[in-house]
């Protein structure tokens, strides 16, 4: 199937608009990895400082003759997704050895969990974490002793955050290790009816602690299709993962023999065997496009649209809002995962997964196929199966060719729709998105009142005393990177979900952020320019009719918005209180939603 020509003006698009950029980058990449790593070059002493915590590997090291691959961990065990990691290091390095060659942890990074800081004042940190992650790992990677790297992350910010610094050290090969999402406990709509019950005063809080206990009870990665898992889908389209490597549960033989499999395929794509594989050409424009097909056709993590035009400037390419628009339009939704469907990760997995859609998306001539994975050349690659053979060792076969459950998967040929799960929306108000593809379609226009709010705990305030007795659409402002760094608003979602099942229209206006795993109520979001960096949403007041279009990707405002000055409140509470006096300068200095909201690109 030749290849979509929508998606190919946009590649030519992204390529001429990212020319001088890109230019620039690759020069750069290629200089440093005619240098190579120092490790031979340093002084006696400095050598002895690198190689005196590997005692077994001591040897090795100083001889120099040898691949050494620097380990950049996410590990903690306050993540369920990643307390699998503890045990990754031990194992890369016993496989690396293996092969005759040595491993090191260059490096730690944080990894906050949103699901611990929602509606909290942590929460504010989480955005502006991501560029603390990319500058952890350069960090760690600054020793310059290694040939390769493998990142070790899986939640909302962590992956960003280390494709980043991937792209930064492009001269390195790099690939990603998962760990897997957790095993299928309490079923992600009865979670959410629970929590819809408990924000109506129907049950009690221990009904709701005992049904968050139920769903979230094992390590490995939540099973709903939020950032998390919107993130390892987006790593397998783009070539960083192992095929397949995305969904296997953790502490599996399978995991663990994609562990060793991905740390043998770093030693065999270093500038000292014949695969040089840096990560700088395998995060190409085209594969930047590749991954924003897999977020359309699987209904993805909002959050994606805000970190990939960061991830993609790391690598020296800009991508715009219409970009994402554009890809959406022709690229059909051939996956329901929760929130978008009743199905969680592992169903999905089950019924052919990524393999499957990828396989459909290739004959459908949506994917670009002639791309440089870690795997190898093409993305055809990535339609096969892991399994493990009969001496214990990776295998390949023949990937899915057919949904196992059409309620789950289909084929391109007959989509859940023809396009994708993504909508952006512009007007006078600036730039938006939206997530389509959990909203009902008699939603996706609203047109109603505002209701202004600058915090979200006045929404919910306001729902207590049983204000909302009319189709609202709820706009909380002075929740962008500049103003408080953009938090999440997801526990807003239960109380506008019970708003919008009493028969209301009900929709978000916002220039912050829903979860992930948000999509049941109309939300435009990351709206850009953000009210504190001159937006005309601090104009907006109590009582103007507004209309979210999701179906022509307009806002518009029955108002004289010009004539009015806009609203300046008092953000000083934003900047202190459990670490947010660390970020001051990253909120002065963020770029706006719609470039990253990044500092550090």
């Amino acid at each position: 199937m030749s290849l979509n020509q929508t998606i190919a003006d946009v590649t030519d698009r992204i390529i001429e608009r990212s020319r001088d950029r890109r230019e620039g980058y690759l020069d750069r990449v290629g200089r440093a990895a005619e240098a190579g790593p120092v490790r031979a070059h340093l002084t006696c002493g400095n050598q002895a400082h690198a190689y005196a915590g590997v005692p077994t590997d001591q040897d090795a090291l100083a001889g120099g003759r040898a691949a050494n691959i620097g380990i950049i961990s996410a590990y903690n065990d306050m993540l369920s997704a990643h307390q699998p990691f503890e045990k990754f290091p031990e194992l890369i390095r016993a496989s690396a050895r293996a092969k005759g060659a040595t491993a090191q942890v260059a490096g730690g990074v944080p990894a906050m969990c949103d699901g611990v800081t929602q509606g909290q004042p942590g929460m504010e940190l989480s955005l502006f974490s991501r560029d603390v992650i990319a500058m952890a790992a350069g960090i760690g990677l600054s020793h310059n002793c290694f040939d390769a790297a493998l990142y070790l992350g899986v939640c909302d910010k962590i992956v960003p955050g280390l494709v980043m610094a991937a792209a930064t050290f492009g001269h390195i090969p790099a690939i990603f290790l998962p760990a897997g999402p957790m095993p299928s406990g309490l079923p992600n709509d009865e979670k959410a009816k629970v929590r819809q019950q408990f924000a109506a005063g129907e049950v009690g809080r221990d009904k709701l602690m005992e049904a968050e206990m139920a769903s979230y009870h094992s390590p490995g990665t939540c099973t709903f299709y939020g950032t998390a898992n919107s993130n390892q889908m987006l790593m397998e389209f783009m070539g960083l993962h192992l095929p397949g490597a995305s969904f296997v549960n953790p502490n599996t033989p399978l995991r663990d023999a994609l562990t060793v499999a991905g740390t043998e395929r770093a030693l065999e794509i270093t500038a000292l065997g014949n695969d040089y594989r840096p990560a700088g050409e395998v995060l190409d424009e085209k594969a930047f496009v590749n991954g924003i097909v897999g977020l359309m056709a699987t209904g993805g993590s909002t959050n994606l649209v805000l970190h990939m035009p960061a991830m993609a400037r790391a690598a020296g390419i800009i991508l715009a809002p219409e970009d994402f628009d554009a890809i959406s339009a022709v690229t059909p939704l051939l996956a329901k995962v929760y929130p978008n469907g009743l199905a969680d990760v592992n169903h999905f997995h089950a019924a052919g997964g990524l393999g499957y859609l990828i396989d459909q998306l290739l004959n459908d001539g949506l994917l670009h196929d002639d791309t440089k994975t870690v795997a190898g050349d093409g993305l055809e690659l990535y339609t096969r199966e892991p399994q493990i053979g009969a001496d214990g060792r990776l295998t390949y076969s023949e990937g899915a060719r057919k949904s196992e459950n059409d309620k789950i998967v289909r084929p391109a040929s007959d989509p859940f729709q023809k396009s994708g799960g993504l909508k952006s929306l512009s007007g006078p108000l600036g730039s938006a998105i939206m997530k389509v593809s959990a909203v009902a379609p008699e939603r996706h226009v609203i047109t109603a009142p505002v209701r202004i709010f600058h915090d979200q705990n006045d929404v919910k305030a306001a729902f207590k005393r049983g204000e909302f007795t009319s189709d609202t659409i709820v706009v909380v402002r002075f929740q962008g990177p500049k103003a408080n760094g953009m938090p999440e608003l997801h526990s807003l979602t239960p109380t506008l979900a019970v708003l919008q099942d009493r028969g209301l229209k009900v929709a978000l206006l916002t220039d912050g952020r829903m979860s992930g795993a948000s999509g049941k109520v109309p939300a435009a979001i990351h709206l850009s320019p953000e009210a504190a960096d001159g937006g005309w949403i601090a104009r907006l007041q109590d009582g103007d009719v507004v209309t979210l279009d999701a179906v022509n990707g307009t806002i518009t405002v029955d108002a004289d918005l010009e004539s009015r000055t806009p609203v300046t409140p008092d953000l000083s509470a934003n900047s202190f209180g459990i670490g947010r006096e660390l970020f001051e300068t990253f909120r002065q200095n963020a770029s706006p939603a719609r470039d990253g909201a990044s500092n550090v690109v």
